[in-house]
């Protein structure tokens, strides 16, 4: 099994800290960590009260915060400090994304509709996506947080890099903001790393909840490789599904798991493992982004996955070293969801241990508690789920969903593999077919 696991101005932190590549033992890494107080002046709730003000009036009791609070961000930046971690970490300093950077992903009108309601009493910017009076400073903030951060580790100030950002933006659209987030900070940075002449950039998202608006902005080019793991049919609705792999220019060059509820230790690492890393080395990127979402965890209230901090830090630890492998090293995490404020830190701490390479001197004291729930092996079901998708998109598997031998396993996806990729999800039904008929 893989383990893995601010304080440098006033309002301000934005940190770094120093690790080495697992198995090194000379030169620490410098990892960057991005964040700032006005990150916490976010108020998703201004306008609707909380979770009530979402529903129809007298659906649902008031007092409920907003999901999107900001307590998870704040005591996960606040236990990397008691944990001793942040004074290891070197400032980045964000700053806001230029309306030239936001319009590369985004539309002018829906950055002028922001504007309007940040200039006015604040309000919903998209489905479920409200800000503030105030809000789109703070917006343009989190984007802009994470492109320095990308910024740093491509000019070799860092290694890489942590950006603690709010408002979240992996659902964020062309036209409207959604699911919390208002701009798509990682497209954004994507955006960002294409003007300086990067060729090819990979996102790898292993937020619960499907990117949709990062598949959207990169839907048909070629030269961004888009990974989801996200848990099946949650939301948004009707988004995410496996045959979704990419525009008339660039088919394949988007892969979507939605993997099963239910999924744990044992279906993550398995789908890191047969289809995430490969895909990676194929692709072979210059630059790594990572979607950071923690609502994959046994106790978030927004999914049913049974993820611990243990399994992110895992995570984190094979994209390092993936990285390490095929880009240098560059590779920035940007955090997204993650709705549990007792969880979160844990899973986040993790993470930045990881990154760190060493371990701080916190450990989560629930971990007891998830590793003894039931069904975090990795079940037959997601097995051949997993396999299906690396069948789909040309990609080796240990062995086939209809159990043939290894090498006939392999011999398939390379057939695969010749297909056009808008043709494969068609012929992956038709064969599918053919060999449940003849097990009849």
């Amino acid at each position: 099994k893989r383990s893995m696991s601010s304080t440098a101005g006033a309002d301000t932190a934005a940190h770094a800290c120093a690790t080495a590549p697992a198995g090194a033992k000379a030169a620490r890494r410098r990892v960057g960590y991005v964040s700032h107080e006005l990150y916490w002046w976010h108020d998703p709730g201004a306008t609707t009260g909380g979770v009530s003000g979402m529903f129809p009036p007298l659906t649902v009791q008031p007092g409920v915060p907003h999901w999107e609070d900001v307590e998870t961000k704040r005591r996960l930046h606040s236990l990397l400090h008691v944990s001793n971690l942040a004074a290891k970490l070197t400032p980045i300093t964000p700053r806001p994304a230029t309306e030239t950077e936001i319009l590369a992903v985004h539309s002018e009108t829906h950055l002028r509709n922001v504007e309007k309601l940040s200039d006015g009493g604040g309000g919903e910017t998209g489905e479920c996506a409200y800000i503030a009076p105030g809000g789109k400073y703070i917006a343009e903030l989190s984007a802009g947080g994470v492109i320095e951060a990308a910024l740093a580790v491509l000019n070799d100030k860092v290694d890489c890099a942590y950006a603690l950002v709010r408002p979240p933006g992996h659902h964020a659209e062309k036209d409207r903001g959604m699911g919390f987030c208002v701009f798509n900070n990682v497209a954004i940075a994507a955006r960002a790393l294409q003007a300086k002449g990067l060729k090819r950039i990979a996102i790898v998202d292993y937020d619960v909840h499907h990117g949709n608006g990062t598949e959207e902005a990169f839907w048909d080019d070629p030269g961004v490789l888009f990974i989801s793991l996200h848990q099946d049919s949650n939301y948004p609705a009707g988004t995410g599904e496996e045959d979704r792999v990419g525009g008339p220019n660039a088919h394949g060059s988007t892969i979507n798991v939605p993997l099963p509820p239910g999924s744990g230790k044992g279906a993550y690492q398995y789908t890191l493992d047969t289809v995430v890393l490969p895909a990676l080395r194929r692709f072979k990127p210059e630059f790594i982004l990572v979607s950071s979402g923690f609502d994959a965890a046994y106790a978030d209230p927004l999914s049913s996955m049974l993820l611990s901090s243990d399994d992110f830090r895992a995570m984190a630890t094979a994209l390092v070293e993936v990285a390490d492998e095929l880009c240098k090293g560059r590779v920035v995490f940007a955090h997204e969801g993650g709705y549990s404020k007792e969880y979160v830190p844990f899973c986040g701490l993790a993470v930045m241990e990881s990154l760190v390479g060493e371990r701080s001197e916190h450990t989560d004291p629930f971990l007891f508690e998830v590793e003894a729930w039931g069904g975090q092996g990795l079940q037959p079901h997601q097995r051949d789920f997993v396999h299906r998708i690396a069948t789909l998109h040309g990609l080796p598997c240990p062995v086939s969903p209809t159990n043939t031998s290894t090498a006939d396993a392999n011999a398939l996806a390379q057939l695969l593999a010749r297909v056009p990729g808008d043709k494969r999800p068609a012929l992956l039904e038709k064969m599918t077919a053919l060999v449940e008929s003849a097990l009849q």
